[in-house]
C-alpha cells in the first residue's frame, strides 16, 4: 500500500508542472500578443503646422508626413475642413482657433492657431520661386529667389527652422514627404510659398554601363531628353541623367541648337525648358567627358514637330 502511494503521488506531480507549463505558455503568447498589439498602436502623427500666428490675409499652411497614412481630415475650427494630406488655408475672421487633424480616422493632433488682424497686404507678386518642384532624398535641390529683394532666408519645411539665406538656396532633404517651402524677403512680412515632392532614389531603373560604346551612351541620354519632352515623369527621367552621367552636376553646360539658333545654358535649366516646350524632338546627342568619366558638356540637336 506504501508504495502503490507513491507512485501515485510522482504521477500527480508531474501532471502538475504540465498544467503549469500550459498556463505559463499561455500567458506568455498573451502577453506577445498585447505587446504587438502596443507597437502597432503605436504610430504617431507627422504633422506641423508652418506658423501658429498668422495674419488674416496670410495663408495657413499645413503639411503631414505620418509613415503609413492614407486618409486625413484637417478641421479648421471655423466649420471648414479639408481632406489633403497638405495645404493651405486662408480664415475669414480674426481669433483663435483649434486646427485639428485626423489621420486614418484614429490619430489626432490639435494646434492652436492665433489669427491677427489684417495688415495691409504686401506686394508678393515681384517676388518668385523658380526650381524643381520634385526630387530624392540625399539629393542636393535648388532654388532660385527671383525679383527685387536684398535679404532672402529660405525655410524647406523638414527642420522647422531657416535653412538657407541668399538669392539662390541649396538644400539635401533626409527623408521623403511633400514639403512647404517658405521664402521669406525684407520686401513683404509675408513669405512666398512652394511644395516640392520627395521620394526615396528609384533603384529599378535599367542602367547603362558606362564602359560600353559611346552610341550606346549618347542613344540613352537622347531617349530620356526625349521622355522629359514629352511630358513624361521629370523626376524619373532627369534625375537618373544626373546621377548616372553628370556626376550630380546640375549646373554643368548644355548646348540646344535648333532653327533659332544655338543657345547655352545650365542642364537643369534646360530639362525645365524642356517640360514648357511643346513638340520638341531630340535629334542628336553629344556628351564630352572628362577625365573622371562625369559628363562635363551636352550637346544637344533638335527642333520643333510642325
Amino acid at each position: 500500500m506504501e508504495g502503490t502511494t507513491k507512485h501515485k503521488a510522482v504521477r500527480t506531480d508531474n501532471r502538475n508542472r504540465i498544467y503549469l507549463y500550459i498556463t505559463l505558455a499561455v500567458l506568455l503568447l498573451a502577453v506577445v500578443f498585447l505587446l504587438v498589439k502596443l507597437l502597432m498602436g503605436n504610430r504617431e502623427i507627422n504633422a506641423h503646422l508652418l506658423r501658429n500666428e498668422i495674419f488674416l490675409n496670410e495663408n495657413l499652411v499645413y503639411t503631414d508626413n505620418t509613415p503609413g497614412a492614407s486618409e486625413w481630415k484637417w478641421e479648421f475650427g471655423d466649420g471648414s475642413k479639408s481632406k489633403e494630406q497638405s495645404g493651405y488655408y486662408r480664415f475669414v475672421e480674426s481669433g483663435t482657433y483649434l486646427v485639428r487633424l485626423t489621420v486614418d480616422n484614429k490619430l489626432q493632433q490639435q494646434f492652436a492657431v492665433v489669427v491677427k488682424d489684417t495688415v495691409p497686404l504686401p506686394l508678393t507678386d515681384s517676388i518668385r520661386i523658380s526650381g524643381p518642384t520634385a526630387g530624392v532624398t540625399g539629393m542636393q535641390l535648388r532654388l532660385e529667389a527671383e525679383g527685387d529683394a536684398n535679404i532672402f532666408e529660405w525655410s524647406f519645411g523638414e527642420t522647422g527652422r531657416v535653412d538657407a539665406k541668399g538669392r539662390n538656396a541649396y538644400y539635401t532633404y533626409r527623408s521623403p514627404g511633400r514639403y512647404t517651402v517658405a521664402l521669406q524677403t525684407d520686401k513683404s512680412p509675408v513669405p512666398v510659398y512652394t511644395v516640392l515632392s520627395i521620394t526615396e532614389p528609384l533603384t529599378d531603373i535599367g542602367l547603362v554601363d558606362p564602359n560600353a560604346g559611346g552610341q550606346a551612351l549618347n542613344d540613352d541620354f537622347k531617349t530620356r531628353l526625349q521622355a522629359i519632352a514629352n511630358g513624361a515623369n521629370f523626376n524619373t527621367h532627369y534625375y537618373y541623367l544626373v546621377r548616372k552621367y553628370l556626376c550630380n552636376g546640375e549646373k554643368t553646360t548644355a548646348q540646344a541648337s535648333d532653327e533659332t539658333g544655338k543657345k547655352n545654358t545650365d542642364f537643369y535649366s534646360y530639362c525645365i525648358g524642356l517640360t514648357f516646350s511643346k513638340n520638341v524632338v531630340i535629334d542628336e546627342v553629344g556628351l564630352t567627358l572628362a577625365p573622371s568619366k562625369c559628363v562635363s558638356l551636352v550637346q544637344v540637336k533638335q527642333h520643333r514637330r510642325q
